[in-house]
């Protein structure tokens, strides 16, 4: 097996997970909207399901809606938002790092008319609550702000958002992509006193094609599919019974100690790191699993290269980015040799410290047999 350090692009399934989705698959195999028996019973294990993940999540039961992923989640919190707020205004706040799953949708609603203030990170990544607090307005119907930044593991000032949304009086709904966050910083939904907030599965050793939209009781938005009505009315389609049975064994199988496992094997890392000539870091994180890093006059993608074929993976970024620039690092405004070069770290409960000290003996040697770019 190679040593992974891309946990923050996905996670490997733990046994747990794979158990009950297969279980789910080959024995509790009912549509829960059936009448009879079987589908009645895979109906109970899915309301035992939403139970485990809202505990985990910290909010009710029926504040969670099961949908296929971070990216669905986050659009139809954008879309439902504005459309929940359209007759009070057209200003919109986001940041300039947020994961393309909130610029996308949110840069399609500025073409259509929306007016829209990117907040800049300082050099660090950090997001400046006076800045925000400075952009709202009587017409802002929108803030979206992730918890955790998925390429420099900075944590953004969502609950002092939310104070200083109700005290300007602003009408603005506050959505949180908590994708890199869940399950990996302590949080709930009511302390961070958000309306919408997004999770994925895969993030957290659940299989790929599920996530869940926590939504504030009380608060009624456009649904998001229409159809049978599955969900409450809100994303109709016959339900994931497997994946959601997945992410719910995930959550359980997660401990209070996996979190410093995690902060663990990063110090480890980040200081052997610091040993490699010439290596910056660019951000050290401060959620416990993600970290980046630079070798000026490096490029990312030969890095990436190099380090696979040692059995090593990392990344040079989101994984969604599919090889173009990160978005992210250039809002740092990080001198172009140092951009060219960031690689991101991120770690799961299962990495050990042998996994940093191979990482940097395959950076220290390629610095070695290979000339900078100037």
């Amino acid at each position: 097996m190679p040593i992974y350090l891309d946990s923050a692009a996905t996670t490997r399934v733990c046994q747990e997970a794979a158990q009950a989705a297969y279980e789910a698959m080959t024995e509790g195999f009912g549509n829960p909207s059936s009448g009879y028996a079987v589908g009645q019973q895979a109906a109970a294990r899915m309301k035992a399901c939403r139970e485990t993940v809202a505990d985990s999540l910290g909010c009710l039961p029926e504040e969670l809606t099961f949908l296929s992923c971070g990216t669905e989640g986050d659009n139809w919190a954008i879309r439902a938002a504005v459309e929940y707020g359209k007759r009070r205004g057209k200003h919109i706040i986001t940041t300039a790092i947020e994961h393309a799953a909130v610029l996308e949708p949110i840069k399609d609603l500025e073409r259509q008319g929306y007016e829209v203030t990117y907040l800049k990170p300082d050099r660090k990544g950090h997001i400046s609550l006076d800045e925000l607090t400075a952009a709202l307005r009587p017409d802002t119907v929108l803030v979206s702000m992730m918890l955790v930044n998925n390429e420099l593991g900075t944590i953004l000032p969502v609950a002092q958002a939310a104070q200083a949304i109700r005290d300007s009086g602003a009408p603005a709904l506050l959505h949180c992509d908590a994708v890199q966050g869940f399950l990996k910083v302590s949080f709930t939904p009511g302390e961070l006193g958000v309306d919408l907030l997004t999770i994925s599965g895969h993030k957290v050793r659940a299989p790929k094609g599920i996530g869940a939209q926590y939504i504030r009781k009380g608060l009624e938005l456009k649904p998001l599919l229409l159809g049978g009505g599955q969900e409450r009315g809100l994303r109709s389609g016959t339900e994931p019974t497997a994946q959601i049975a997945a992410l719910a064994a995930a959550c359980a199988a997660w401990r209070a100690e996996d979190r410093e496992k995690l902060a663990r094997a990063k110090a480890y890392t980040l200081d052997r790191l610091r040993r490699v000539p010439g290596l910056e870091v660019v951000s050290p994180g401060d959620a416990p699993h993600i970290c980046a890093v630079a070798l000026p006059g490096y490029p990312s993608e030969m890095l990436v290269r190099d380090l696979s074929d040692r059995g090593i993976c990392v990344s040079s970024g989101s994984a969604c980015h599919k090889g173009k620039p990160s978005h992210v690092f250039a809002a740092l405004g990080l001198p172009k040799r140092t951009l060219m070069g960031v690689l991101r770290v991120s770690f799961s409960p299962e990495n050990r410290q042998e996994d940093g000290d191979a990482l940097a003996e395959c950076l220290t040697e390629i610095t070695k047999n290979r000339i900078a770019m100037r």
